[in-house]
Protein backbone atom coordinates (compact mmCIF):
# COMPACT_ATOMS: atom_id res chain seq x y z
CA UNK A 1 0.00 0.00 0.00
CA UNK A 2 0.70 3.54 -0.52
CA UNK A 3 -0.72 7.08 0.67
CA UNK A 4 0.64 8.56 -2.42
CA UNK A 5 1.05 6.32 -5.86
CA UNK A 6 2.53 8.31 -9.04
CA UNK A 7 1.74 7.20 -12.28
CA UNK A 8 4.69 7.45 -14.31
CA UNK A 9 8.65 7.72 -13.34
CA UNK A 10 9.60 10.86 -15.84
CA UNK A 11 10.26 14.92 -15.04
CA UNK A 12 6.77 15.08 -13.72
CA UNK A 13 6.58 12.21 -12.09
CA UNK A 14 9.96 12.50 -9.74
CA UNK A 15 9.49 16.47 -8.90
CA UNK A 16 5.92 15.79 -7.88
CA UNK A 17 7.25 12.73 -5.25
CA UNK A 18 9.72 15.07 -3.93
CA UNK A 19 7.29 17.72 -3.59
CA UNK A 20 4.36 15.72 -1.71
CA UNK A 21 8.10 13.88 0.19
CA UNK A 22 9.33 17.56 0.95
CA UNK A 23 5.25 18.78 2.23
CA UNK A 24 5.21 15.41 4.45
CA UNK A 25 3.77 12.63 3.28
CA UNK A 26 6.58 9.64 3.14
CA UNK A 27 4.54 6.81 2.12
CA UNK A 28 5.12 7.72 -2.04
CA UNK A 29 5.33 4.75 -4.64
CA UNK A 30 6.32 5.67 -8.13
CA UNK A 31 5.20 3.23 -11.23
CA UNK A 32 6.94 3.47 -14.23
CA UNK A 33 6.37 0.93 -17.06
CA UNK A 34 10.25 1.75 -18.37
CA UNK A 35 13.22 0.13 -17.13
CA UNK A 36 14.76 3.02 -16.16
CA UNK A 37 13.47 6.27 -14.13
CA UNK A 38 13.61 9.62 -16.44
CA UNK A 39 11.08 8.95 -19.06
CA UNK A 40 11.80 10.85 -22.45
CA UNK A 41 14.39 12.65 -21.10
CA UNK A 42 16.34 8.93 -21.71
CA UNK A 43 16.95 9.88 -25.32
CA UNK A 44 17.17 13.54 -25.34
CA UNK A 45 20.70 13.62 -24.96
CA UNK A 46 21.04 17.67 -26.93
CA UNK A 47 21.19 20.44 -23.98
CA UNK A 48 19.37 23.49 -23.51
CA UNK A 49 17.55 21.75 -19.90
CA UNK A 50 17.51 23.32 -16.71
CA UNK A 51 17.91 26.98 -17.59
CA UNK A 52 15.23 27.95 -15.81
CA UNK A 53 15.18 25.39 -12.75
CA UNK A 54 19.11 24.97 -12.50
CA UNK A 55 20.39 27.92 -13.83
CA UNK A 56 22.88 25.72 -15.75
CA UNK A 57 22.16 24.30 -19.52
CA UNK A 58 21.93 20.53 -18.72
CA UNK A 59 21.42 17.73 -21.41
CA UNK A 60 18.14 15.64 -20.86
CA UNK A 61 19.65 12.67 -19.16
CA UNK A 62 21.61 15.12 -17.03
CA UNK A 63 18.32 17.14 -16.10
CA UNK A 64 16.73 13.50 -15.21
CA UNK A 65 19.49 12.72 -12.94
CA UNK A 66 18.96 15.77 -11.03
CA UNK A 67 15.82 14.36 -9.98
CA UNK A 68 16.25 10.55 -9.87
CA UNK A 69 19.35 11.49 -7.12
CA UNK A 70 16.47 13.10 -5.23
CA UNK A 71 14.54 10.52 -5.29
CA UNK A 72 16.95 7.90 -3.98
CA UNK A 73 18.79 9.96 -1.44
CA UNK A 74 14.85 10.59 -0.17
CA UNK A 75 14.10 6.83 -0.12
CA UNK A 76 10.95 7.19 -2.10
CA UNK A 77 9.94 3.91 -3.46
CA UNK A 78 9.46 3.36 -7.51
CA UNK A 79 8.71 -0.26 -9.06
CA UNK A 80 9.85 0.03 -12.75
CA UNK A 81 8.89 -1.89 -15.56
CA UNK A 82 5.62 -1.59 -14.19
CA UNK A 83 2.24 -0.84 -16.62
CA UNK A 84 -0.67 0.72 -14.83
CA UNK A 85 -3.84 -1.15 -16.11
CA UNK A 86 -6.48 0.50 -15.29
CA UNK A 87 -7.55 3.32 -11.96
CA UNK A 88 -11.42 3.50 -10.76
CA UNK A 89 -13.04 6.80 -9.60
CA UNK A 90 -12.95 6.06 -6.17
CA UNK A 91 -8.55 5.63 -6.40
CA UNK A 92 -8.24 1.97 -6.87
CA UNK A 93 -5.20 1.09 -9.14
CA UNK A 94 -4.68 -2.39 -11.21
CA UNK A 95 -1.36 -2.79 -12.16
CA UNK A 96 0.96 -5.66 -13.14
CA UNK A 97 4.85 -6.63 -13.66
CA UNK A 98 7.00 -9.66 -13.56
CA UNK A 99 7.90 -9.55 -10.01
CA UNK A 100 4.58 -9.06 -8.71
CA UNK A 101 2.06 -10.09 -11.19
CA UNK A 102 -1.00 -8.20 -10.74
CA UNK A 103 -1.49 -6.03 -7.93
CA UNK A 104 -4.16 -3.83 -6.62
CA UNK A 105 -3.18 -0.29 -4.96
CA UNK A 106 -6.16 1.73 -3.26
CA UNK A 107 -3.91 4.99 -2.30
CA UNK A 108 -5.32 8.46 -0.65
CA UNK A 109 -4.41 10.25 -3.29
CA UNK A 110 -3.41 9.69 -7.14
CA UNK A 111 -0.88 11.88 -9.40
CA UNK A 112 -1.13 11.28 -13.16
CA UNK A 113 2.00 11.93 -14.62
CA UNK A 114 2.15 9.71 -17.78
CA UNK A 115 3.31 12.04 -20.52
CA UNK A 116 2.50 11.81 -24.03
CA UNK A 117 3.00 10.34 -27.57
CA UNK A 118 3.44 10.97 -30.85
CA UNK A 119 0.83 11.00 -33.82
CA UNK A 120 0.89 8.14 -36.14
CA UNK A 121 1.17 8.65 -39.70
CA UNK A 122 -2.19 6.55 -39.69
CA UNK A 123 -3.11 9.54 -38.14
CA UNK A 124 -2.38 11.95 -41.70
CA UNK A 125 -4.01 10.04 -44.44
CA UNK A 126 -1.29 10.87 -46.55
CA UNK A 127 -1.34 9.41 -50.07
CA UNK A 128 1.12 6.57 -51.94
CA UNK A 129 2.74 3.55 -50.72
CA UNK A 130 3.41 2.27 -47.38
CA UNK A 131 7.39 1.54 -47.75
CA UNK A 132 9.62 0.97 -44.77
CA UNK A 133 11.46 4.32 -43.90
CA UNK A 134 9.03 5.85 -42.31
CA UNK A 135 9.38 6.88 -38.75
CA UNK A 136 8.01 9.34 -35.53
CA UNK A 137 10.65 11.74 -34.87
CA UNK A 138 10.83 10.16 -31.50
CA UNK A 139 11.55 6.83 -32.45
CA UNK A 140 14.31 8.05 -34.94
CA UNK A 141 15.46 9.68 -31.95
CA UNK A 142 15.65 6.80 -29.83
CA UNK A 143 17.23 4.61 -32.95
CA UNK A 144 20.07 7.07 -33.31
CA UNK A 145 20.39 8.40 -29.09
CA UNK A 146 20.00 5.19 -27.73
CA UNK A 147 20.37 2.44 -30.32
CA UNK A 148 22.85 3.41 -32.65
CA UNK A 149 21.37 3.13 -35.47
CA UNK A 150 20.50 5.73 -38.49
CA UNK A 151 17.19 5.25 -39.92
CA UNK A 152 18.53 6.90 -43.73
CA UNK A 153 20.57 9.12 -45.32
CA UNK A 154 18.48 11.72 -47.40
CA UNK A 155 15.56 12.87 -45.34
CA UNK A 156 12.68 14.51 -45.32
CA UNK A 157 10.78 15.73 -42.28
CA UNK A 158 7.00 16.63 -42.28
CA UNK A 159 6.40 18.87 -38.99
CA UNK A 160 8.07 21.43 -37.13
CA UNK A 161 7.36 20.63 -33.83
CA UNK A 162 10.52 20.67 -31.59
CA UNK A 163 10.94 16.85 -31.75
CA UNK A 164 11.08 17.20 -35.64
CA UNK A 165 13.80 20.47 -35.58
CA UNK A 166 15.85 18.72 -33.14
CA UNK A 167 16.48 15.57 -34.96
CA UNK A 168 17.00 17.50 -38.43
CA UNK A 169 20.29 18.85 -36.72
CA UNK A 170 20.85 15.42 -34.83
CA UNK A 171 20.47 13.63 -38.47
CA UNK A 172 23.23 16.44 -39.78
CA UNK A 173 25.01 16.13 -37.21
CA UNK A 174 25.13 11.98 -38.12
CA UNK A 175 25.84 12.58 -41.71
CA UNK A 176 22.48 12.10 -42.98
CA UNK A 177 21.11 14.70 -45.65
CA UNK A 178 17.94 16.58 -44.29
CA UNK A 179 16.26 18.00 -47.52
CA UNK A 180 13.83 19.84 -46.43
CA UNK A 181 11.33 20.57 -43.29
CA UNK A 182 7.49 20.93 -44.27
CA UNK A 183 5.15 22.55 -41.93
CA UNK A 184 1.22 22.56 -42.71
CA UNK A 185 0.85 25.57 -40.79
CA UNK A 186 1.69 28.83 -41.72
CA UNK A 187 3.94 29.24 -38.82
CA UNK A 188 6.67 26.52 -36.55
CA UNK A 189 5.24 24.24 -33.92
CA UNK A 190 8.72 24.76 -32.31
CA UNK A 191 10.66 27.11 -30.57
CA UNK A 192 12.12 30.19 -31.98
CA UNK A 193 15.97 29.16 -30.58
CA UNK A 194 15.13 25.35 -32.02
CA UNK A 195 14.47 27.04 -35.51
CA UNK A 196 17.64 29.28 -35.38
CA UNK A 197 19.71 26.56 -33.86
CA UNK A 198 18.87 23.13 -35.91
CA UNK A 199 17.73 24.91 -38.99
CA UNK A 200 19.05 28.23 -39.92
CA UNK A 201 22.82 27.20 -38.26
CA UNK A 202 22.85 24.02 -40.71
CA UNK A 203 21.05 25.57 -43.85
CA UNK A 204 17.72 23.25 -43.61
CA UNK A 205 15.00 24.79 -45.66
CA UNK A 206 11.71 25.26 -43.91
CA UNK A 207 8.89 25.01 -45.94
CA UNK A 208 6.09 27.16 -44.25
CA UNK A 209 2.03 25.90 -45.51
CA UNK A 210 3.54 22.56 -47.25
CA UNK A 211 2.84 19.37 -46.49
CA UNK A 212 3.08 15.72 -48.07
CA UNK A 213 0.56 14.34 -50.63
CA UNK A 214 1.87 11.28 -51.47
CA UNK A 215 5.14 8.84 -50.47
CA UNK A 216 6.59 6.80 -53.11
CA UNK A 217 8.83 3.74 -52.75
CA UNK A 218 8.07 -0.05 -52.82
CA UNK A 219 10.33 -2.18 -50.60
CA UNK A 220 12.17 1.18 -49.14
CA UNK A 221 10.88 5.36 -49.26
CA UNK A 222 12.89 6.62 -52.97
CA UNK A 223 10.87 10.10 -52.58
CA UNK A 224 8.15 12.17 -51.48
CA UNK A 225 5.71 14.90 -53.51
CA UNK A 226 5.25 17.75 -51.43
CA UNK A 227 2.86 20.71 -52.00
CA UNK A 228 1.96 24.28 -50.93
CA UNK A 229 -1.73 24.47 -48.92
CA UNK A 230 -3.97 27.13 -49.16
CA UNK A 231 -5.63 28.83 -46.28
CA UNK A 232 -8.04 25.76 -45.92
CA UNK A 233 -5.24 23.66 -45.29
CA UNK A 234 -5.91 21.88 -48.80
CA UNK A 235 -3.09 21.31 -51.22
CA UNK A 236 -2.81 23.80 -54.24
CA UNK A 237 -2.73 22.00 -57.33
CA UNK A 238 0.25 22.60 -59.50
CA UNK A 239 2.41 23.21 -56.71
CA UNK A 240 3.48 19.63 -56.48
CA UNK A 241 7.48 18.45 -55.89
CA UNK A 242 9.15 15.43 -55.69
CA UNK A 243 11.68 14.95 -53.28
CA UNK A 244 13.92 12.02 -53.59
CA UNK A 245 14.99 10.48 -50.06
CA UNK A 246 15.13 7.05 -48.13
CA UNK A 247 13.46 8.32 -45.13
CA UNK A 248 10.14 10.49 -43.73
CA UNK A 249 9.98 11.59 -40.34
CA UNK A 250 6.94 12.71 -38.71
CA UNK A 251 6.78 15.42 -36.17
CA UNK A 252 3.09 16.01 -36.36
CA UNK A 253 1.86 16.78 -32.67
CA UNK A 254 1.37 14.96 -29.27
CA UNK A 255 -1.20 13.50 -27.75
CA UNK A 256 -1.16 13.31 -23.75
CA UNK A 257 -1.59 9.46 -22.91
CA UNK A 258 -5.19 9.60 -20.95
CA UNK A 259 -6.70 6.60 -21.65
CA UNK A 260 -6.08 5.92 -17.45
CA UNK A 261 -7.56 8.99 -16.64
CA UNK A 262 -10.67 8.35 -19.08
CA UNK A 263 -10.98 4.86 -17.45
CA UNK A 264 -10.69 6.88 -14.44
CA UNK A 265 -14.45 8.87 -15.31
CA UNK A 266 -11.79 12.70 -14.97
CA UNK A 267 -12.97 15.33 -17.72
CA UNK A 268 -10.83 15.83 -20.46
CA UNK A 269 -10.67 19.28 -22.21
CA UNK A 270 -11.03 18.92 -25.75
CA UNK A 271 -8.43 21.84 -26.49
CA UNK A 272 -5.45 20.02 -24.28
CA UNK A 273 -6.69 16.12 -24.79
CA UNK A 274 -5.79 16.36 -20.85
CA UNK A 275 -7.38 16.35 -18.14
CA UNK A 276 -9.69 19.65 -16.80
CA UNK A 277 -8.10 20.84 -13.46
CA UNK A 278 -8.03 23.35 -10.84
CA UNK A 279 -5.24 25.79 -9.65
CA UNK A 280 -4.38 22.52 -7.66
CA UNK A 281 -4.04 20.26 -10.65
CA UNK A 282 -6.64 18.52 -9.69
CA UNK A 283 -8.97 16.77 -11.48
CA UNK A 284 -12.61 16.81 -10.94
CA UNK A 285 -12.34 12.82 -9.24
CA UNK A 286 -11.15 14.44 -6.21
CA UNK A 287 -7.96 12.92 -5.18
CA UNK A 288 -6.63 12.81 -8.30
CA UNK A 289 -4.39 15.23 -9.73
CA UNK A 290 -2.76 15.17 -13.23
CA UNK A 291 0.55 17.44 -14.50
CA UNK A 292 3.30 17.63 -17.17
CA UNK A 293 2.39 16.14 -20.70
CA UNK A 294 -0.54 14.10 -19.95
CA UNK A 295 -2.50 16.91 -18.67
CA UNK A 296 -0.93 19.38 -21.79
CA UNK A 297 2.19 19.48 -23.82
CA UNK A 298 4.70 21.31 -22.60
CA UNK A 299 7.83 23.11 -24.78
CA UNK A 300 10.26 23.08 -22.19
CA UNK A 301 10.74 20.26 -19.06
CA UNK A 302 11.43 23.00 -16.37
CA UNK A 303 7.88 24.28 -16.60
CA UNK A 304 6.75 20.50 -16.06
CA UNK A 305 8.74 20.36 -13.16
CA UNK A 306 6.94 23.70 -11.71
CA UNK A 307 3.50 22.22 -12.76
CA UNK A 308 4.17 18.80 -10.97
CA UNK A 309 5.35 20.57 -7.70
CA UNK A 310 2.10 22.20 -7.55
CA UNK A 311 0.13 19.04 -8.19
CA UNK A 312 2.80 17.55 -5.26
CA UNK A 313 2.02 19.70 -2.69
CA UNK A 314 -1.58 20.08 -3.51
CA UNK A 315 -1.44 15.80 -3.18
CA UNK A 316 -0.41 16.38 -0.22
CA UNK A 317 -2.54 18.88 1.43
CA UNK A 318 -5.24 16.49 0.19
CA UNK A 319 -3.64 13.51 1.96
CA UNK A 320 -3.22 15.72 4.85
CA UNK A 321 -6.90 16.87 5.21
CA UNK A 322 -6.30 20.66 5.14
CA UNK A 323 -9.10 22.68 3.28
CA UNK A 324 -9.96 26.03 2.06
CA UNK A 325 -12.41 28.55 1.39
CA UNK A 326 -14.08 26.93 -2.16
CA UNK A 327 -14.84 29.24 -5.00
CA UNK A 328 -15.63 28.48 -8.35
CA UNK A 329 -14.31 30.77 -11.09
CA UNK A 330 -14.54 29.12 -14.79
CA UNK A 331 -11.89 30.60 -16.76
CA UNK A 332 -12.67 31.27 -20.44
CA UNK A 333 -11.11 32.57 -23.93
CA UNK A 334 -11.49 34.01 -26.87
CA UNK A 335 -10.22 32.37 -29.98
CA UNK A 336 -7.37 33.81 -30.09
CA UNK A 337 -6.41 32.00 -26.82
CA UNK A 338 -6.91 28.30 -27.72
CA UNK A 339 -6.96 27.07 -23.98
CA UNK A 340 -5.93 27.77 -20.05
CA UNK A 341 -4.43 25.10 -17.56
CA UNK A 342 -6.04 25.33 -14.91
CA UNK A 343 -9.68 25.69 -16.42
CA UNK A 344 -11.10 26.33 -13.66
CA UNK A 345 -10.23 28.38 -10.05
CA UNK A 346 -11.59 27.08 -6.91
CA UNK A 347 -9.60 28.41 -4.07
CA UNK A 348 -8.81 32.41 -3.22
CA UNK A 349 -4.66 32.34 -3.67
CA UNK A 350 -2.19 33.66 -5.93
CA UNK A 351 -2.67 31.55 -9.54
CA UNK A 352 -0.16 31.55 -12.46
CA UNK A 353 -2.32 30.41 -15.79
CA UNK A 354 -0.67 28.72 -18.60
CA UNK A 355 -2.07 29.13 -22.08
CA UNK A 356 -1.10 28.96 -26.14
CA UNK A 357 -2.35 31.39 -28.56
CA UNK A 358 -3.85 30.07 -31.59
CA UNK A 359 -1.36 31.87 -34.32
CA UNK A 360 1.37 34.10 -34.60
CA UNK A 361 0.13 37.80 -33.24
CA UNK A 362 2.33 41.15 -32.95
CA UNK A 363 2.01 43.47 -31.00
CA UNK A 364 -1.08 42.47 -29.05
CA UNK A 365 -2.20 42.86 -24.85
CA UNK A 366 -2.95 39.55 -23.02
CA UNK A 367 -6.20 40.68 -21.48
CA UNK A 368 -7.85 39.62 -18.34
CA UNK A 369 -11.27 40.29 -17.76
CA UNK A 370 -13.67 39.42 -15.05
CA UNK A 371 -17.23 40.27 -16.61
CA UNK A 372 -16.08 43.94 -18.08
CA UNK A 373 -13.85 44.80 -15.79
CA UNK A 374 -10.63 44.35 -16.86
CA UNK A 375 -8.03 43.30 -14.48
CA UNK A 376 -5.27 42.95 -16.08
CA UNK A 377 -2.97 43.51 -19.26
CA UNK A 378 0.40 42.11 -20.43
CA UNK A 379 1.68 43.37 -23.76
CA UNK A 380 3.87 41.14 -25.96
CA UNK A 381 5.33 41.85 -29.12
CA UNK A 382 5.00 38.64 -30.73
CA UNK A 383 3.00 35.77 -29.60
CA UNK A 384 2.98 32.18 -31.34
CA UNK A 385 1.39 28.81 -30.09
CA UNK A 386 5.25 27.40 -30.04
CA UNK A 387 5.82 28.87 -27.21
CA UNK A 388 3.84 28.93 -23.90
CA UNK A 389 2.95 31.95 -22.45
CA UNK A 390 1.84 33.04 -18.64
CA UNK A 391 0.13 35.15 -16.38
CA UNK A 392 0.26 35.12 -12.38
CA UNK A 393 -3.73 36.49 -10.91
CA UNK A 394 -3.25 37.27 -7.02
CA UNK A 395 -5.53 36.82 -4.63
CA UNK A 396 -6.66 40.42 -4.27
CA UNK A 397 -8.21 40.00 -8.02
CA UNK A 398 -10.13 37.01 -7.57
CA UNK A 399 -11.46 38.26 -4.68
CA UNK A 400 -15.33 39.42 -6.33
CA UNK A 401 -14.30 37.58 -9.17
CA UNK A 402 -17.05 34.94 -10.91
CA UNK A 403 -15.93 34.45 -14.21
CA UNK A 404 -12.58 34.76 -15.97
CA UNK A 405 -12.28 35.83 -19.68
CA UNK A 406 -8.65 35.68 -21.27
CA UNK A 407 -8.79 37.94 -24.64
CA UNK A 408 -5.95 38.62 -26.59
CA UNK A 409 -6.32 42.14 -28.10
CA UNK A 410 -4.49 44.77 -30.77
CA UNK A 411 -2.57 47.40 -29.39
CA UNK A 412 -2.91 50.69 -30.99
CA UNK A 413 0.45 52.34 -32.41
Amino acid sequence: MADLVIIGGGPAGMSAAIAAYKKGVRDILILERDGALGGILQQCIHNGFGLHKFGQELTGPEYALQYENQIKELGIRYKLNTMVLSITKDKVITATNGEDGIFKLRPKAIILAMGCRERSKGALNIGGTRPAGIYSAGTAQKLVNMEGYMPGKEVVILGSGDIGLIMARRMTLEGAKVKAVCELMPYSGGLARNIEQCLCDFDIPLKLSHTVVEIHGKERVSGVTIAKVDENKKPIIGTEEYIACDTLLLSVGLIPENELSIGASVSIDKITGGAAVDQDRQTDCAGIFACGNVLHVHDLVDFVSDEAEIAGQSAADYISGIKEENIHINVETDGKIRYTVPQKITKKKDVTVYFRVADVYRNVKICVYDGDTLLLAKKKVKVAPGEMESIKLSEDMLANCRKLQFKLEEVNA
